[in-house]
């Protein structure tokens, strides 16, 4: 069994994927022993390498400018679809939404006069979050010029549409994303760099990690000191303002 798990990682497979047959492995002998169809658990002493945790993308703040200069160039009248993908990559990022909390948004779920959007997280954890201006000014202008061109007997009340007027994919948010980010000095991304993006510049300005954990759903506040990090600037300063001999 060892040397079928080495043989894989000389494949090239990832970490993790071997940690996981390894897993399986050790599972599977343990209910032969169980079972007693073996004498003894052959893959008891078997061993899972260490998986190895990277950081999501984090997307520069000049790329994220330069992303939203090319979507507001499309975002016309007479685009609907302009105006669609600025309001779903705006609200990305002001509000760390996950993909799949987006594309499953009604329109009743904005709450226009408090700034806030209603997500439906893992585990069917619904959590309110705030959103800024330049996200409420891209919805108000998909509601008012470019959904009501693409509606159709599909849309009931999906807040995005796609062009054949039903409920916007995750695949297509992934793609409009990727195309986007595409352009930028960050090159191609998905939409949980955005997700990330939003967690770090949030902690880069001052926020609470509590409020960002709230922000992106976390259950455990651990997750999100994972899946957040602190950048240099912000590590230069507390460490100015704290040493006592900075």
């Amino acid at each position: 069994m060892r040397d079928w798990l080495w043989q894989l990682s000389q494949k090239g497979l990832s970490k993790s994927s071997i940690a996981r047959k390894s897993a399986s492995i050790r599972s599977f002998t343990n209910w032969l022993y169980a079972q007693q169809l073996t004498k003894i658990d052959v893959g008891a002493r078997l061993r899972s390498p260490k998986a190895s945790r990277t950081l999501p993308k984090v997307v520069a703040k000049i790329s994220l400018d330069q992303m939203f200069e090319s979507l507001k160039v499309r975002a016309t009248i007479d685009n609907p679809a302009g105006l669609r993908d600025l309001a779903i990559i705006e609200l990305l990022y002001a509000s760390g939404a996950r993909v799949s909390e987006l594309a499953g948004l009604d329109l009743g779920d904005i709450d226009y006069s408090r700034n806030l959007v209603s997500l439906m997280g893992k585990g069917s954890k619904q959590r309110m979050v705030p959103f800024g201006q330049p996200a409420l000014d891209a919805i108000a202008d998909w509601l008012k010029y470019g959904r009501p061109g693409l509606q159709s007997e599909k849309s009931a009340n999906a807040l995005f549409l796609n062009s054949r007027g039903g409920r916007v994919g995750v695949r297509q948010i992934y793609d409009l994303v990727a195309n986007a980010l595409s352009i930028t000095p960050s090159g191609t991304a998905g939409p949980h760099a955005l997700r990330h993006s939003a967690a770090t510049h949030l902690l880069d300005g001052g926020a609470d990690l509590r409020a960002v954990q709230e922000l992106l759903g976390h259950a455990s506040l651990g997750t999100t000191q994972i899946y957040t990090h602190v950048s240099i600037e912000r590590l230069k300063d507390g460490y100015l303002s704290a040493h006592p001999r900075a």
